[in-house]
């Protein structure tokens, strides 16, 4: 869906179906918000309709194309969901914070 749609978009039309999902299974809704947020940002760099490669164009000298622009974010990418994967795994990584300061 972020390929198509931005990230507020996406969260109207799904977040009523997903989230009481995700309470329903008993996973934790913080970590969700974190999954949500890492594939938000992936989808602002991914073509076709990858927001942050527009703005990307707008601002390089002229000799960088869109093409250049769409192979240089690849790597970007990867680590994003490298990232993406190992919260998945391994949720504390997302969650340590929110329960030293809140407690939670």
């Amino acid at each position: 869906m972020g390929m198509f749609l931005d990230d507020t978009a996406m969260l109207v039309i799904v977040a009523p179906v997903y989230v009481g999902l995700a309470k329903a299974l008993g996973f934790d809704l913080v970590w969700y918000g974190v999954l949500y947020t890492i594939t938000c940002q992936i989808a602002y760099l991914t073509p076709p309709f990858g927001y942050n490669l527009f703005l990307m164009k707008a601002m390089a000298p002229a000799e960088f194309t869109l093409p250049v622009i769409y192979r240089s974010v690849f790597p970007f990418v990867l680590i994003m969901i490298v990232t993406l994967v190992l919260v998945m795994l391994f949720p504390q990584i997302a969650l340590w914070l929110p329960k030293a300061v809140l407690g939670y």
